[in-house]
């Protein structure tokens, strides 16, 4: 049978700088790119779906005040505008209306700031996610890394992922992980719990003509790091979520990536898998 997913790619929707060793333990301390990757898929049924948006202006306009343009200075970003998600559709003939579904892998500000570009799109995140959002005040969001003027319309288009079926079937790689939901009740796109990195923290599982793709947001944030075994330093994992279970994740994909290499585990800023100028 075809696969449901017909068509997927990777964008580029801006990128920020930070000292490497934020992400991997034997980095440097220089400052380095981490892309902003968001992918988008084409099931043959239910049409479009993005899974997260990256970087859009709305990131530049929700930085402007204190206390939140402290992010904007922890991590500098670049091309929020210019390589906006919405933009780089619109250039190969996809108009925003036609995206009808959106996967939040969490909601920090670098995976949901072009959300808005999408106003027809139902969304779709963990309700953990969601519900940690609202506890916070200002200063604590931005602590957290959220920024709530990039979800101000969600609400109305919100969906939870307790709200959509268990998948019947599971693939053997994610018989470690928490059963996934099935987006479209076909078994075509798998939403697995990867916790540790954020509240609600939620990896997406698809596969295509050349076998299964793992979309593993910032449960890893470099796949050389994942293949090695080396993790980011434990303040930073403690700082942005909960550290053991972050831990626990990372090694459950590791073991993952050992005993099937075939599949594609895609972290979310690895430069890896950044697309070549041009090709998004």
């Amino acid at each position: 049978m075809a696969a449901m997913i017909d068509r997927w790619q990777l964008f580029e929707a801006g990128h920020c700088r930070h000292p490497e060793i934020a992400a991997r333990r034997d980095g440097a301390l220089r400052p380095c790119q981490f892309p902003s990757l968001a992918a988008t898929l084409h099931h043959r049924q239910h049409g479009w779906l993005l899974f997260d948006t990256g970087y859009a202006r709305h990131f530049l306009q929700a930085t402007e005040p204190f206390p939140e343009r402290l992010y904007r200075w922890t991590t500098p970003v670049h091309g929020a505008s210019e390589q906006a998600l919405a933009g780089q559709l619109q250039a190969q003939g996809i108009a925003p209306a036609q995206i009808a579904h959106i996967v939040l892998s969490h909601l920090h500000g670098d995976h949901v700031a072009g959300v808005a570009d999408f106003p027809q799109a139902r969304v779709y995140c963990a309700e953990a996610a969601w519900a940690h959002l609202q506890q916070c005040n200002r200063v604590q969001a931005t602590a957290n890394g959220y920024l709530p003027a990039l979800l101000a319309d969600v609400p109305a288009r919100l969906t939870g992922l307790q709200a959509l079926p268990l998948a019947a079937t599971v693939p053997a790689p994610l018989h470690g992980f928490a059963p996934p939901r099935d987006l479209f009740g076909d078994g075509s796109v798998l939403l697995v719990d990867l916790p540790g990195h954020a509240p609600g923290h939620t990896g997406l599982w698809f596969a295509d003509a050349d076998g299964p793709v793992f979309l593993v947001a910032d449960a890893v944030w470099s796949s050389d790091a994942l293949e090695k075994a080396v993790l980011p330093p434990a303040l930073v994992t403690a700082w942005l979520g909960d550290g053991p279970r972050y831990r626990d994740t990372f090694a459950r994909l590791h073991a993952l990536g050992r005993q099937y290499p075939g599949v594609r585990l895609i972290p979310s800023h690895c430069r890896r898998w950044r697309p070549a100028r041009g090709s998004a």
